[in-house]
Order: C-alpha cells, then sequence, then structure tokens
C-alpha cells in the first residue's frame, strides 16, 4: 500500500470531530516506565482470554480441534460453540474449556456438561446461515449428525 495515504488516513480519523465517546479518551503517557514488579505475568492475562463460540460443522473438526488446542497451550479458554463436542476431546489438550449450551440444546449431554471449566448459557441467536443452530445440509456429515 502507499503509507502516505495511510498516514493522510489516520490524520483524518485521528483530528475528525468528536462524535463517539472513544473520541474523548486520549492515550496517557506516563513519565517513566513502570516497574516491572507492578506488571501483570502474562500467564495471569491469557487465563482470562476466551475464544469466541463457533460450533463444530461451522468449523471442520480440524479447525475446532486446533483452536482448543491452541487456547489450551496459551493457558486460555476455547468455546465449544452450540452443538457439542467430540466425546474423545474430553480430557484431552483438544478439549474446550468452554462449553456452550443454547436453546436448541444440540450436543448437550451430561459428559458434555461435566467436561466443562465454564459453562456458557446463550439465551439469543447471532446471524449464521439457517435457522437457529441448523446448519446449510451440505455441512452436515456422520459426525455432526452423531453430535447433534
Amino acid at each position: 500500500g502507499d503509507y502516505a495515504k495511510f498516514k493522510e488516513y489516520t490524520s483524518l480519523v485521528d483530528n475528525r470531530p468528536v462524535s463517539m465517546i472513544r473520541d474523548l479518551f486520549k492515550v496517557k503517557t506516563l513519565d517513566k516506565p513502570l516497574d516491572i514488579s507492578e506488571i501483570e505475568p502474562l500467564e495471569s492475562v491469557l487465563k482470562r482470554f476466551d475464544s469466541a463460540g463457533i460450533s463444530l460443522g461451522a468449523l471442520s473438526p480440524e479447525a475446532h480441534e486446533a483452536l482448543a488446542e491452541a487456547m489450551n497451550r496459551l493457558g486460555a479458554r476455547s468455546n465449544s460453540g452450540e452443538g457439542g463436542e467430540d466425546p474423545a476431546r474430553y480430557g484431552t489438550i483438544k478439549s474446550s474449556k468452554i462449553k456452550q449450551v443454547a436453546t436448541g440444546r444440540f450436543g448437550v449431554t451430561p459428559e458434555y456438561l461435566v467436561n466443562a471449566e465454564v459453562l456458557q448459557i446463550k439465551v439469543a441467536q447471532g446471524a449464521k446461515p439457517g435457522e437457529g443452530g441448523q446448519l446449510p445440509g451440505g455441512k452436515v456429515n456422520g459426525l455432526i449428525a452423531k453430535l447433534r
């Protein structure tokens, strides 16, 4: 890209008239750096990181497992999304720590629930193909049918 155009754009954004609450906030610079002992350790911060709830079916099994494994390795939490999770993943690094329960209760079993560190109860439906937790037929394979 053109760096001059980028700088022009950022100047327009940074210097526009106040129109949003965020326009009133400014980054506060410090006179001196904080002492490292005052900084929260990375491991502590990562414990509060969660991935979005995206169901197995909306994502391929490989992508869903990779997301869970990556978040677990970071010390963070992945979210199963509605639709359940393959029981073979429970107790492994590929298990989502957050188990989502939606109004359709797709994939919700006692085993699913007891394998959660966090239960997320979803009471509203976001935008997605199909109707409320339903996947287009072409995305439903044997694994998805078994879990749901």
